[in-house]
């Protein structure tokens, strides 16, 4: 079967309106899985912001959560990787929808190739800042911290965070070379066939040596996601 692979849906960024729309083409997108592919990849930042309390989720994208369920009772593997706007995830996608949580990145094999997969994100060499800033984010004791707050003002404090995390990546210039795709190739001098991330937004497919890099861009420019079967690899607009 074939498998897909999706990134950077960022819900939660736009107005109601267009949040509306773009949330009923992820749907539609999860019902096509259904019955044309039996491994879903989400590679970070399905939310604009994610913090999740011990008994409280965010509101909203009911219908995004309910289809993911569909998925899997249908047999479909579904792997989601923590991004950079993911700032806590516990097990609300693990035990209530049947996800499995990446906190790291992935080895993987499929059709007898090695795939290095993640969001991307910490992994460009020059990057120190945020590399400074994810350990803060991550880090279980402040996490714990941060819950103590009503969640009406955590979850508007980590929406605000996340569009100046969005912002800075946006705005800083990481020099002319691709530092991902520089990453990319690291891995598959490690041996790894196909290396894919999401993060910079920025659709791309590069050959490397005897390996591939991918980029899977993301939904809030052209919808799209990523299709292996058959030893080839192909990114497919999304149109309904």
């Amino acid at each position: 079967m074939n498998s897909f692979f999706v990134s950077d849906l960022h819900f939660g960024l736009l107005d109601s309106e267009e949040e509306k729309l773009r949330e009923q083409a992820f749907v539609n997108f999860l019902r096509f899985c259904k019955t044309n592919t039996n491994k879903l990849f989400i590679l970070g930042d399905l939310f604009d912001y994610w913090f999740e309390y011990k008994r409280v989720i965010q509101k909203g994208y009911f219908k995004t959560f309910a289809a993911l369920r569909e998925l899997v009772e249908a047999g479909v593997e579904v792997h989601y990787f923590i991004g950079n706007h993911d700032f806590m995830h516990r097990d609300f996608f693990e035990k209530e929808i049947g996800v499995i949580l990446h906190h790291t990145e992935l080895e993987i094999e499929l059709e007898n190739k090695k795939f290095f997969l993640g969001h991307g994100d910490g992994l460009v060499a020059n990057d120190i800042g945020y590399n400074i800033l994810k350990k803060v984010l991550r880090n279980k004791f402040l996490q714990k911290m941060y819950s103590l707050l009503h969640p009406d003002f955590g979850i508007w404090l980590a929406s605000s965070s996340s569009k100046k995390s969005r912002d800075y990546t946006n705005e800083k210039f990481y020099g002319e070379i691709d530092g991902l795709f520089e990453a990319a190739k690291k891995k598959i001098d490690e041996g790894f066939d196909y290396v894919i991330f999401g993060h910079s937004h920025i659709r791309k497919i590069e050959n490397y040596k005897n390996g591939h890099y991918i980029n899977l861009g993301t939904w809030l420019n052209l919808p799209c996601y990523g299709k292996f079967s058959n030893n080839n690899f192909e990114i497919i607009d999304w149109n309904n």
